[in-house]
């Protein structure tokens, strides 16, 4: 304590029987010590003084004496009341508030309990309308929230070029102090002797059952909350009005009949680790100018919206959460702008984000689950950017953009939408990529004149349609997957408008693409594969160009015309089919460099049915140009990684007999085991899915770590042929790449490399020889790490569609699994490929002898199995290709040791002796 003390007691000697008359006693810095009671006076402390009780929080009650007066007014600086119950009136209907602190004032109260009446700071009179603002109240601020419209990046600060300040970071907080100056919490008001605001302090407080608001900032009012439970509040919880600052720490807020925080004017709100539930309005409101920041923060059971915006305020929310709002999550309106990243909105009884006017919301790393209405709803002209969110699951659309609203997805999963996961309609615009749609009722409805643009999106498992291009729509989609959709994959209305580049349509319930009457797709370079029904189906009238396309495995004809269809067919291919085509009576269709194979029934004109050749021209997609969303060109890349063909014939092999093709193999006792036991699995993983039972957790990517000739390639390649088998995979084939196939020479040219190598190998394995040189020891800027992030991601949209296998010396692999965090969930097995001993490489040279018809004497064989066993094996030393390298090397000697006999007889023709082993062994 400082100065001095003045006691307060109902009774005893040198004690006041009365607040108020200590206060009249004391001076500047003094203590009022009170002992515990109820005390019926309206206090007012003019000088800077401290209230203490005598024994603690709550033993010391102050109820206003004249109901229409508050208990407690401040008129001066530096006041501190420690652990008193203060208590507000009601007089003619209307509540008095239970403490104020008037302009100039400030007050900390610590660890006490208001109820009936709330608490008042009134700064001095602010005019509502900022200077300069002009008719929208948006632009004169400097916000730079969508400078992306003229070009620039959107940001989350808001300054306020009138003003020089960062609103968004409510500096200035400590109630008006200059920049440097000490703060003491205890005596919250300027240490020079002048607070230019009202300044209120709250820390341990209860405010409590109150008329109008708990807590009320007015004009200039400065405020901090720390540790302090609003609960039950007639009203409004806490109300900023004019130019007020607030902070608040720890701050729990509940039960408020109106919103529990409302802020308006050209306030500023901060929040941190605060708790707003169960109010009768909403959580959080901000009108007019008013900015807030958050983090940490948890609404809970709002009575209307969970954060609302209004008006041309700001808000910037970071790791909050917002649960069982009564109608929407979000609601951002008019210019209002809202940034919000790591947020949670859950539960939600209307939309979990609703933008509406002018407004924007960006959210980053935000999830909305379980929305009774559409998960983000975008109207009138609005914008919303969704970077790396989770949407759905939704009884309506994941996102639904109408009026002239734009919507713009990167990243994005949208699941479990019962109607559509992406949706446009009226003139609104929509550009989605690297999405994943899952599960939706239609995967993408584009009804909108403005087209959808989508760019290596996956729409997985549809209930119905995978892209619907309505009448009146339009849409771009590059690079795009459509698997497992429940009718058709993609289907042009008519009126529709589309253009299709590269991507696929597989295992579609229905047919593949379906184009109907009137309607005249652009498609380019897109494979078709597995349809129950037709690949592509063109109704009565229909055209379109489809240039580079393949079909493949339909259960109907690959193609299927209607009459007076008329659409034209450049250099495509349908393989593996029934029937290549079907046309109805007056059908115009041309063909121009296509081609069928394995087609039962081939009609198609030019069409062939034997082994396919090379098309004529690689099909557009990642190996070709590849024209961005927006038009702005191509990137080619320079070469197309060597790959096995294509279009080889597809053959039905029986799993015993690969198991026993890789039981031949010399050596490797512990990879067969591995695969074997992986073969078990995945029948047992079929076998449920047959049963309609959910299929455990399945890793089919596999590290291959050994040395160079350990028969890694070949065991791949046997392993992709299991998997066909085994029917997990479609084809089986093997693409086998490294480095150079994959990483470009400059920028740009990376990512549609190692696309085109990736997408040769859907339906089969991709074998990453030397993967580690993708992540080279010192990294730098190395392309090699855009590589990965591209085959990651490749990975995961189509990770049930092909099998990665990454190959590499032991020591090094490890450090390539470490170079993305993507790469160790993907890859969660490794076999290891240990060195062939002396015996196995001879059994490799008896093998490719037998597979050539040679045979090794018994000396040979002996002679061979010493050379091995003292051959150094160091860097050069390649295991089963050193042995292949000797039989080569054998059959030289032999060929010329048998040119200088007279007369050779078959015998000599096909043995192979100790003399044609190589010079190191004949010389010792």
């Amino acid at each position: 304590m400082t100065g001095r003390v003045h006691a307060v007691a109902p009774k005893g000697r040198g004690a006041h029987r009365t607040i108020t008359a200590a206060l009249r006693a004391a001076r500047s810095g003094d203590t009022v010590l009170v002992a515990p009671g109820q005390y019926r006076e309206n206090l007012t402390v003019d000088l800077p003084v401290t209230l203490l009780t005598e024994h603690g929080p709550g033993s010391v009650t102050v109820l206003p004496d004249d109901e229409r007066t508050p208990a407690l007014t401040v008129t001066a600086r530096n006041c501190t009341v420690h652990g008193f119950a203060l208590r507000g009136g009601e007089a003619a209907g209307s509540y008095t508030p239970a403490v104020v602190v008037l302009d100039g004032s400030a007050l900390a109260l610590h660890d006490c309990a208001v109820t009936g009446g709330g608490i008042e700071a009134k700064g001095a009179h602010h005019d509502e309308t900022p200077p300069g603002a002009g008719p929208d109240g948006d632009r004169s601020f400097g916000d730079a929230f969508f400078a992306g419209e003229e070009g620039g990046e959107p940001s989350g600060r808001w300054q306020d070029a009138g003003h020089g300040e960062v609103h968004g970071l409510l500096v200035d907080l400590e109630f008006g102090r200059e920049p440097g100056a000490a703060f003491d919490p205890d005596h919250p008001g300027d240490p020079d002797g002048a607070a230019p605001h009202a300044a209120l302090l709250l820390r341990g407080c209860r405010i409590s059952a109150t008329g109008g608001a708990a807590v009320h900032l007015s004009g200039t009012a400065r405020g901090r909350a720390e540790d302090t439970r609003v609960e039950g509040a007639d009203g409004i919880g806490v109300l900023l009005t004019g130019a007020a600052r607030f902070a608040a720490d720890r701050l729990r807020l509940t039960g408020a009949t109106g919103s529990g925080i409302r802020v308006r004017h050209r306030a500023a709100l901060a929040l941190a680790d605060c708790a707003v539930k169960d109010t009768g309005g909403s959580a959080v409101l901000a009108d007019d100018f008013a900015r807030i920041t958050a983090s940490g923060l948890r609404i809970g059971a709002p009575g209307a919206v969970g954060v609302r915006l209004t008006g041309s305020a700001r808000a910037e929310l970071a790791d909050c959460r917002i649960t069982g709002s009564a109608t929407s999550g979000l609601l951002v309106q008019d210019s209002a702008r809202l940034t919000a990243t790591a947020c949670t909105v859950t539960g939600s009884r209307a939309n979990g984000l609703l933008v509406l006017g002018a407004a924007a919301a960006e959210l980053t790393d935000t999830r909305i689950i379980g929305t009774a209405y559409s998960a983000v709803h975008a109207a009138d002209e609005a914008r919303v950017h969704l970077r790396e969110c989770r949407i759905g699951p939704s009884p309506e659309h994941g996102v639904h953009a109408v009026g002239s609203a734009h919507a713009e997805l990167a990243d994005c999963t949208v699941q479990d939408a019962a109607m559509s996961g992406l949706h446009t309609a009226g003139r609104a615009s929509l550009a989605a990529s690297g999405c994943r749609i899952t599960g939706a009722g239609t995967g993408v409805h584009a009804q909108s004149a403005a087209p959808a643009v989508l760019e290596h999106c996956a729409v997985l498992r549809a209930g119905s349609i995978g892209v619907r291009v309505a009448d009146g729509g339009a849409a771009a989609l590059d690079q795009i997957r459509v698997a497992a959709p429940g009718a058709a994959g993609i289907v042009v209305d008519t009126g529709g408008t589309a253009r299709v580049r590269g991507g696929s349509v597989e295992a579609s319930a229905g047919s593949g693409v379906v184009v109907w009457t009137g309607a005249a797709p652009e498609v380019h370079g897109l494979a078709v594969d597995g349809c129950a029904r037709t690949g592509i189906y063109l109704a009565e009238g229909a055209g379109g160009t489809f240039t580079s396309c393949e079909v493949s495995g339909s259960g109907s004809p690959a193609l299927h015309l209607s009459r007076d269809a008329a659409p034209a067919f450049h250099r495509c291919r349908v393989r593996d089919c029934a029937e290549d085509l079907e046309l109805e009576d007056g059908a115009r269709p041309v063909f121009d460099g296509c081609f069928s194979y394995d087609v039962k029934r081939p009609s198609m004109p030019h069409a062939t049915n034997t082994a396919a050749p090379g098309p004529a021209t690689p099909p557009a997609g990642p190996a070709g140009p590849v024209p961005s969303a927006a038009g702005r060109g191509a990137q080619t890349p320079a070469a197309t990684p060597a790959t096995e063909p294509l279009a080889e014939p597809v053959v039905e092999e029986s799993l015993e007999d690969l198991l026993a093709e890789l039981d031949a193999l010399v050596g490797l006792e512990s990879v067969k085991r591995d695969v074997g036991a992986l073969v078990k699995l995945m029948q047992t993983v079929r076998r449920r899915e047959e049963a309609g039972l959910p299929a455990p957790p399945l890793g089919r990517h596999l590290v291959f770590a050994g040395n160079p000739g350990t028969g890694k390639t070949t065991v791949a390649r046997l392993y992709g042929r299991l998997l066909k088998a085994l029917g997990l995979l479609r084809r089986g084939h093997l693409v086998e790449v490294d480095r150079s196939a994959l990483v470009g020479e400059y920028v740009g040219h990376t990512g549609p490399r190692t696309t085109a190598a990736f997408q040769q190998a859907l339906g089969g394995v991709l074998f990453i020889d030397e993967a580690y040189a993708l992540a080279p020891a010192h990294m730098g800027n190395d392309f090699g790490t855009e590589a990965v992030a591209t085959l990651v991601k490749l990975m995961e949209d189509h990770r049930d569609d092909i099998v990665v296998i990454a190959a590499g010396y032991p020591n090094d692999m490890g450090r390539f699994i470490a170079s993305n965090p993507g790469l160790a969930s993907r890859f969660s097995r490794t076999l290891t490929f240990t060195d062939y001993d002396a015996a196995e490489l001879v059994s490799i040279v008896e093998h490719q002898a037998a597979k050539h018809r040679y045979e090794l004497t018994d000396q040979a064989r002996t002679e061979l199995a010493g050379f091995f066993g003292q051959l150094p094996r160091g860097e050069g030393f390649g295991n089963g290709r050193s042995a292949r390298q000797v039989f080569q090397e054998m059959t030289a000697r032999q060929a010329q040791r048998v040119a200088e006999l007279a007369d050779p007889s078959a015998q000599d023709l096909v043995r192979l002796e100790t003399g044609d082993l190589p010079q190191a062994v004949a010389d010792r």
